[in-house]
């Protein structure tokens, strides 16, 4: 069976004008991928998509969007993808799950004012969720605004923030009212990250900090009476689990994704170049194996991302799809690992010029598989979230959290 998308010939010739584009507005790149001058030429780059409306190809264009149709999309996706490079070509999760947060929550005026600068590609956003208090029980939070006047005062700390290279603002989740019932006291702020009182300080994990350009690092925020506009409030007062039901739902999966099977035909290329008795490690059959069982679970994880990005673009219902990818994917890229591990050997995992032929690839594959269990929700939270999706447990079923307006 063949899974993979048709074409009009409408939207071949989009592809052909998009490969060629592309061609011409590539950074030139050495070295460090995520190094201060990359980093610039990739922001660059994602101004420049925003210029045609491709940094947000689905989004509407009145807010800066593309306004293009699920396929021409995907076509975006899957060139930006012959490059290694997301859209956009950098690390801006909260740009892109406050972004359509903003979308379904904000006021008229908010969406006028905050998403042409992310979906255009004028400002980088960082997601704040996590507290040394609160990570899967986000309602837990402490980190306080408090209202005084026009404005509100944030003090807390943030930990397990992805991103390096700074950022220009935070979309920050907070508690608004100490004393009010759980689920019914949280708020969602967008606080420009230049802001007095704010710090930024990295974290060493065991873990990087993220795939993409710009990832980098995991830091920690603190918020020292930082006076944040009543204007950058989203969604309302208290009303901040009904925006948090956005965000989580496409963290948790149901945004979708759509790229190659890397993986695979990394795993593929180095048998084929590695040597085992004297022969290419692919002429071994139990290597073949391995490969095999590589293929099957990153092919299965990219139909789920292709299935829910089709699925949310398209405005589908949705139920427990979202949380079944992102389980899938954190379980299998654990047994992703022992394949690796099986096919070419620990001191591939090393640092050893004389073994480490991927430069580092798997052994930072490794590390992320492990850490990867937890950010977005822990695997139990997938399992929790689907079960409820599907009544399991419930006199009625979960619905899934609302993504467009």
């Amino acid at each position: 069976m063949d899974f993979a998308p048709s074409y009009t010939p409408e939207q071949e010739a989009f592809r052909s004008e998009v490969r060629a584009w592309l061609s011409e507005h590539m950074p030139k790149t050495g070295g460090d991928l995520d190094s201060d001058e990359n980093y610039r030429k990739f922001r660059q780059l994602g101004r420049d998509l925003g210029k045609r409306g491709w940094l947000r190809p689905t989004a509407p264009k009145q807010y800066g969007g593309g306004g293009l149709d699920v396929a021409s999309a995907i076509v975006l996706y899957e060139e930006m993808d012959a490059y290694g490079l997301p859209i956009p070509p950098y690390y801006d999760s909260g740009g892109w799950l406050g972004g359509a947060s903003i979308l379904v929550w904000g006021t008229e005026e908010q969406k006028q004012r905050l998403l042409p600068p992310i979906f255009t590609g004028d400002v980088v956003t960082w997601q704040l969720l996590t507290g040394p208090e609160a990570g899967s029980d986000l309602a837990g939070t402490k980190t306080d605004a408090r209202r005084d006047g026009d404005e509100y005062v944030i003090n807390g700390e943030k930990i397990y923030v992805g991103g390096s290279h700074g950022a220009d603002q935070f979309w920050t989740i907070t508690r608004t009212n100490p004393d009010g019932d759980r689920h019914k006291n949280l708020s969602w702020f967008m606080i420009p990250a230049n802001l007095p009182g704010i710090t930024v300080r990295p974290m060493e994990l065991l873990g990087d900090g993220g795939e993409g350009i710009g990832a980098g690092v995991k830091n920690t925020v603190y918020f020292d009476n930082v006076r944040v506009p009543a204007a950058n409030l989203v969604g309302g007062e208290n009303n901040g689990w009904q925006v948090a039901s956005t965000h989580l739902e496409l963290e948790h999966g149901s945004g979708g994704s759509v790229g190659r099977n890397r993986w695979f035909t990394r795993a593929l290329r180095w048998a084929n170049e590695q040597q085992r008795d004297g022969r290419p490690l692919i002429e071994d059959p139990e290597a073949r194996d391995r490969l095999v069982d590589i293929f099957v679970l990153t092919e299965i994880s990219r139909l789920f991302g292709l299935r829910n990005f089709w699925m949310n673009r398209t405005h589908q219902p949705m139920t427990y799809e979202g949380p079944q990818s992102s389980y899938f994917r954190k379980l299998s890229g654990l047994k992703i690992t022992e394949a690796l591990h099986s096919l070419f050997g620990p001191y591939a995992l090393t640092h050893d010029e004389r073994w480490d032929f991927s430069e580092g690839t798997l052994d930072a594959y490794q590390r992320s598989a492990i850490v990867a269990l937890h950010p977005g929700g822990t695997a139990d939270i997938q399992k929790v979230i689907m079960a409820r999706r599907i009544g399991m447990g419930r006199e009625e079923r979960e619905s899934a959290g609302k993504t467009v307006e």
